[in-house]
C-alpha cells in the first residue's frame, strides 16, 4: 500500500529530473562561451559555381567537450551548504511528470508534497492529491504510511537517522520521494553523484517570483536544469529527462513556502488518526523493488525502462 500511494513519486524522480549525453553535448555546443574568447570560426564552404577539389578532405567535425564549469559547480554547492546547515525545514514541492497519451502529445500529471524535517531523525509528508491522499509520518523510531481515503495504515520499525530510513523505506516498500536530494545529509553529493557536464546557462527572474541562476547539469543517467535563488541559495525549480526513457517525457518539480530553522510542534511528526487506522503491511504491492529503480545510494538513477500503457 506504501508504495501504491506514491507511485507518482519515483516516478517523477527528479526533480530533479534528464536528456541523454548526446542531447547534453548538442546543448553545451550552442551554449555562449563562458570565458570571453571568441567561438572558432566555421570553415568555410565552397565558393558558388565552383565544385570542390576531387580527394579533397572534408572539414572534421567540431569535437564537443564535457566539461565541470567550476561556477555551477560552485552554484550546486552553494545550494547544498545552505540545505544541509539547516537543522529543520519545510516547503513544498510540486511534481509535474509527462504520461504517453493515444493522441502523440503526453498528458501532465501533478503532485503535490507538503514537506517537514528535523535533523537528524524527524519527517512528515502530506500529499492532497492529486490522485490518492497521503501522509507519511517519521520519528526517529517507526515510519508510517498513511491513506486517510481508506483509512488504512502502514507501520514498521525504522533506522535512527533520515538518510537511513529513506533506504529502508525504498528497499521495504519502493518508496520514493522526487525530493530526496534535499533532504539527505550530504546535498552535494546526491546532487553531483557521477557528473561528467555542468555548466552556467544564465540569471532568470521569473521562477519562484525571486531571482535565480540557471545550471545545467548530467549524468550518465539523466539531464537536469536546476534554478537556484541568487540571494538565498534556495533550489526553485528542477527540470529533467531520463537518458533511458526513449519518449524523452519531461519531469519538472517546483519547490516553495521555503522555512529555514523553523520552529516544529513536537507533535508534528506522527498522528494519532493514523496510528488508530486499520493496519496494513508496510511493503510493496508487488512485494519487490520496482525494476530498474536503484536506491538512495544512486538518487538519480534511472527510472524503469517499462514504459505505462497509454491513456
Amino acid at each position: 500500500m506504501a508504495s501504491e500511494r506514491h507511485r507518482t513519486g519515483w516516478r517523477g524522480r527528479a526533480m530533479a529530473l534528464a536528456a541523454g549525453l548526446l542531447v547534453a553535448a548538442g546543448v553545451v555546443a550552442q551554449t555562449p562561451p563562458q570565458d570571453g574568447k571568441p567561438a572558432a570560426a566555421a570553415p568555410k564552404a565552397a565558393a558558388p559555381g565552383k565544385p570542390a577539389k576531387k580527394g579533397a578532405k572534408k572539414p572534421a567535425a567540431p569535437e564537443f567537450k564535457l566539461v565541470l564549469e567550476p561556477k555551477a559547480m560552485d552554484l550546486l554547492k552553494a545550494t547544498s551548504a545552505r540545505l544541509a546547515a539547516a537543522k529543520g525545514m519545510s516547503f513544498t514541492a510540486v511534481v509535474g511528470y509527462e504520461y504517453p497519451s493515444k493522441l502523440g502529445p503526453p498528458i501532465v500529471y501533478t503532485t503535490r508534497y507538503d514537506v517537514t524535517m528535523q535533523r537528524p531523525d524527524k519527517l512528515r509528508i502530506i500529499v492532497p492529491g492529486d490522485g490518492p491522499a497521503s501522509e507519511f509520518y517519521y520519528d526517529g523510531k517507526a515510519m508510517m504510511a498513511y491513506a486517510p481515503a481508506e483509512d488504512l495504515v502502514a507501520v514498521a520499525d525504522a533506522p535512527p537517522n533520515i538518510d537511513a530510513m529513506l533506504k529502508a523505506a525504498y528497499t521495504t516498500a519502493a518508496l520514493y520521494y522526487p525530493f530526496t536530494d534535499m533532504i539527505v545529509a550530504d546535498p552535494y553529493a546526491a546532487l553531483t553523484d557521477g557528473a561528467v557536464l555542468a555548466f552556467y546557462v544564465g540569471p532568470s527572474g521569473v521562477v519562484g517570483g525571486v531571482k535565480t541562476d540557471m545550471v545545467a547539469w548530467a549524468n550518465k543517467d539523466v539531464f537536469l536544469q536546476i534554478w537556484i535563488g541568487v540571494d538565498d541559495k534556495l533550489p526553485r525549480r528542477i527540470r529533467a529527462v531520463y537518458a533511458a526513457d526513449p519518449l524523452q517525457m519531461r519531469h519538472e518539480m517546483e519547490l516553495s513556502n521555503w522555512q529555514l530553522d523553523a520552529a516544529t510542534p513536537a507533535d508534528a511528526f506522527a498522528s494519532s488518526k493514523a496510528q488508530a487506522a486499520k493496519r496494513i503491511a508496510f511493503k510493496s504491492p508487488a512485494g519487490v523493488v520496482p525494476p530498474g529503480v536503484k536506491p538512495l545510494a544512486k538518487p538519480l538513477a534511472t527510472p524503469p525502462k517499462v514504459q505505462p500503457k497509454p491513456q
